[in-house]
């Protein structure tokens, strides 16, 4: 029976089912060494009932195992198999738990049983390896997003509006620790989105720069190169992916980026933004510093477009000797991203000289609230990315960064790379789509639960 004494807000009952779909890209993307061609989206919806309400929530991911699971002895399509059944299995100790409550506190206390089901299909499997943590984040992304979503929907209020201590009661040092005894999220999180955010619009070490870049012309009405995606969304934020083994041909690639950004919309001078993503491809420290110094002596003006680094070196924050980064934030922010799995690694990465974290919606709804806090009141540099999400994975992931206070900017790569999964969300959210002004207008998500509303397909499949 649900506690009495729990807010009325609180979830008395929900259950899960799931559903997938699958997209070709339009245009090969190529990252960490890995080159991606087709996406599955997992999706989740979520009936639920408080006492003032009850409503189907909705929670969708891009399952980019290839990023989550890096492991050479299996395949895509095998690793996309096991985090599939990891979340069937997900959704079923959620549907079995008969937990009731604040979202919140529903899929912290279920995450400790994720590893455990998790080592199951490892041994049923009789994999060469256990499954990596971020896999099993990504598993129950969905799940974590359609829960919150219908939490919010149910009681007719923004999903981050219910973060207050009226709906969640407690402080968050059961979440954090003891350092945060008296500290509660809605001091950190905004109950309302901001009014809009800047657009990074990655720059894939595949995709071509200009006209003479393109072999192979897609010819499906978007845009071929850089230059003409500059022009057609008003871009001032471009992500730009490298190789992180060939110093000339990095430092050479944000050169040439930031020549095609200039020439075409010289009317920014020095208002261009840049991030450096290698993905994970740099053996040290000092391959980074390298590489800044070889842009320092032969295009500086790109290096003071530089806004901050990405996770350089490999995800594994154990080794020894460990790989510090504390002489590179000495010059720019450097965010940890894939070892980016709890508050442990936070703080590991923190003392290894990482001046920040990159948050994903991929990660779990409860982990990017709860390191976002974490970020806000410790003033880390903060930024959310995306893993190049579509639709509704996407929207969640915007609605992240509009409601965590110091997120400057927010991905949106799925429109490059796999516009076909976006179609049945153009009617209503066409704007983070096809972007004007290089701009998102992220107040559109201070609707219930997570903002988005209601999957377009679920919509017509029931009526």
């Amino acid at each position: 029976m649900p506690d009495l004494g729990m807010p009325e807000t609180a979830l008395r009952s929900f259950r899960l089912s799931m559903r997938t779909e699958r997209y070709d890209y339009r245009t090969p993307m190529k990252f960490g060494g890995r080159v991606v061609n087709d996406v599955t989206v997992a999706s989740v919806d979520c009936q639920a009932e408080t006492s003032i309400g009850s409503a189907t929530g909705f929670g969708s991911m891009t399952m980019g195992v290839a990023w989550a699971w890096p492991d050479p002895d299996l395949t895509a399509d095998q690793k996309l198999e096991i985090v599939l059944e990891l979340m069937e299995r997900l959704v079923e100790l959620f549907n079995d738990s008969a937990l009731a409550g604040h979202p919140l506190d529903i899929c912290h206390q279920l995450a400790e049983q994720r590893s455990a089901i998790a080592d199951q299909i490892y041994m049923e499997r009789g994999l060469g390896e256990t499954i990596p943590e971020l896999a099993i984040l990504l598993a129950a992304s969905p799940i974590e997003a359609a829960i919150f979503d219908a939490h919010g929907k149910s009681n007719g209020q923004s999903s981050y509006a219910l973060l207050g201590r009226d709906h969640l009661p407690g402080d968050l040092s059961r979440f954090l620790g003891d350092d945060y005894r008296n500290v509660f999220l809605d001091e950190l999180i905004r109950p309302q989105p901001v009014d809009q955010l800047p657009l990074y619009h990655l720059v894939g070490a595949l995709d071509p720069l200009t006209d003479a870049d393109v072999q192979t012309p897609v010819s499906d009405g978007l845009p071929e190169t850089l230059g003409q995606w500059i022009q057609r969304n008003g871009l001032t934020h471009l992500k730009i992916k490298l190789d992180g083994d060939d110093l000339q041909w990095d430092a050479d690639r944000v050169a040439r980026v930031h020549a095609v950004a200039t020439q075409t919309r010289p009317d920014l001078g020095d208002g261009w933004s840049f991030s450096l993503d290698f993905n994970e491809r740099c053996r040290d420290e000092d391959y980074v510093l390298q590489m800044l110094d070889l842009l320092q002596r032969d295009a500086p003006e790109a290096l003071r477009c530089v806004g901050y680094i990405e996770q350089p070196t490999h995800r594994d924050l154990t080794r020894r000797p460990a790989i510090t980064m504390h002489r590179v934030a000495e010059s720019l922010p450097v965010v940890i991203d894939e070892s980016l799995v709890d508050l442990h690694s936070l703080r590991t990465a923190i003392a290894q000289g990482y001046s920040g974290i990159a948050l994903k919606a991929c990660k779990g709804h409860c982990e990017a609230i709860l390191l976002g806090a974490v970020a806000v009141r410790e003033g880390l540099y903060l930024c959310v990315q995306d893993l190049t999400c579509v639709g509704a994975s996407l929207l969640h992931s915007a609605s992240l960064a509009a409601h965590i206070p110091g997120v400057t900017a927010i991905e949106s790569n799925g429109r490059q790379y796999c516009p076909q999964g976006n179609q049945r969300w153009m009617e209503g959210f066409g704007e983070f789509f096809e972007i004007r002004d290089g701009r998102v207008p992220t107040a559109r998500l201070a609707g219930p639960g997570l903002g988005y509303g209601d999957d377009p397909a679920w919509e017509s499949d029931t009526a």
